[in-house]
């Protein structure tokens, strides 16, 4: 039996007033994910553990069924990986942001979603600028981007950006856990304000000032760590696999679950990304691996951005153009496979930040009876089946190991 996820990020939401107290996932027109539920089993997943950061990395991997409170090593080491970046056992890396600064302020953690060739040329200048620094920029993708730093300790703590919008930088600066820490923790700060004097007056920033556009001037370390020892899903669970996404975090996440790759051409991460290329792409891979991963990253940026009514368009784009895509590429493939549809963390719009309260799940299971759960959203899917779960009972019930939910928990066949 074949296996799909299809991950919305950020997808979730509280109850919006301007919706009458509704949330984006259920006013948004969601036919295909409602089949789902409707054809399937419904409930609650809890990704993110009350004493675990409110990140995609965290959730994703709580998703994929490993456990963050040994895996999770950063977001830095998981970019990496997607870049081709091998690290040393005594490498620290850590995600980089280009972000904009306004009157002391974080404005934007993306710089306004900076061009890739836009972003790279600034980051080559300032590989340029730190070369008497121990410490590497890889270029990533828009405003993300790795820094590798040599016996670099990743006990520091940092802010992330997307979750400080309006907050000012000389009080979220990078500060020590450990006093090992102590002078990594100096070099951050140092690479955060010196590359403000350097990017305040780069030719780019100065055009997309003049062009009405947000300056990228100043870099933003955050989620430092080391090289994680995971196990793939050949290993766990004697499985082929892929993972299809426009996020560095995800890229690197699948390399370390052994998951192939799979790059589509116009995948962005942003609401103009290539839905139809990722289904078509999900459906290709099922010829020769039993897993895919699709991860789509549209609605997490509009909750970023507080825009309510990106959000829904964001959810109904998903919905449209990839999830249906995606059934009916399998029934008229006549693929038997398991489809199941979720976000990996809500991210409200009331404020844009990540938050670890539990997102809806729907299973679509050739070999399960449905559970008369009609709707997919915060709400409706809370009369289903599949109850309140958490650690690796979403994979578990999904790949039916001898753990999984249906066995351990239900009774049932």
């Amino acid at each position: 039996m074949k296996t799909i996820i299809i991950i919305g990020d950020g997808m979730a939401d509280y109850p919006v007033p301007e919706l009458d107290g509704r949330t984006p996932l259920m006013v948004a027109e969601t036919p295909a994910m409602d089949r789902i539920a409707r054809e399937g089993r419904t409930g609650l997943f809890l990704t993110i553990e009350e004493d675990m950061p409110t990140g995609s990395a965290v959730a994703n991997l709580s998703v994929l069924g490993y456990d963050p409170r040994s895996d999770f090593q950063g977001r830095g080491v998981l970019e990496a990986a997607s870049l081709g970046v091998t690290l040393a056992p005594t490498d620290m890396a850590a995600r980089i942001n280009l972000i904009c600064v306004e009157d002391g302020k974080i404005r934007s953690h993306s710089a306004g979603h900076i061009t890739n060739e836009e972003a790279h040329q600034l980051i080559r200048d300032l590989n340029i600028h730190f070369h008497d620094l121990p410490i590497t920029l890889v270029p990533g993708l828009s405003y993300r981007h790795v820094l590798v730093v040599p016996n670099g300790h990743p006990g520091v703590e940092c802010a992330p950006p997307h979750d400080h919008v309006g907050e000012r930088v000389q009080d979220l600066l990078a500060t020590p856990r450990h006093p090992q820490a102590g002078p990594t923790a100096d070099l951050l700060n140092r690479i955060i304000l010196e590359s403000q004097d350097v990017l305040r007056a780069h030719p780019i920033n100065q055009q997309r000032v003049a062009e009405g556009k947000q300056p990228a001037n100043s870099l933003w370390p955050w989620s430092p760590g080391v090289r994680p020892q995971m196990a793939t899903f050949q290993e766990r669970f004697g499985i082929t696999g892929a993972v299809i996404t426009a996020v560095d975090l995800i890229k690197g996440l699948g390399i370390y679950a052994g998951l192939d790759v799979i790059e589509v051409e116009g995948a962005t991460g942003l609401y103009d990304t290539n839905y139809e290329g990722k289904a078509d792409a999900c459906l290709a891979a099922l010829s020769d691996r039993d897993f895919v991963y699709v991860h789509v990253e549209a609605a997490d940026e509009a909750g970023h951005e507080q825009n309510l009514d990106l959000k829904i368009r964001c959810i109904e784009d998903l919905d449209r153009r990839l999830v249906q895509r995606v059934l009916d590429g399998l029934e008229a493939r006549k693929i038997e496979a398991v489809v199941a549809v979720l976000p990996d963390h809500p991210t409200p719009v009331a404020h844009g930040k990540h938050v670890r309260d539990p997102v809806p799940v729907a299973v679509r299971d050739p070999r399960r009876l449905p559970d008369g759960v009609e709707r997919f959203d915060e709400e409706s899917v809370k009369e289903g089946e599949l109850g309140h779960m958490r650690g690796a009972e979403f994979i578990n019930f999904l790949l039916l190991t001898p753990y999984s939910l249906e066995n351990t928990k239900k009774g049932k066949p």
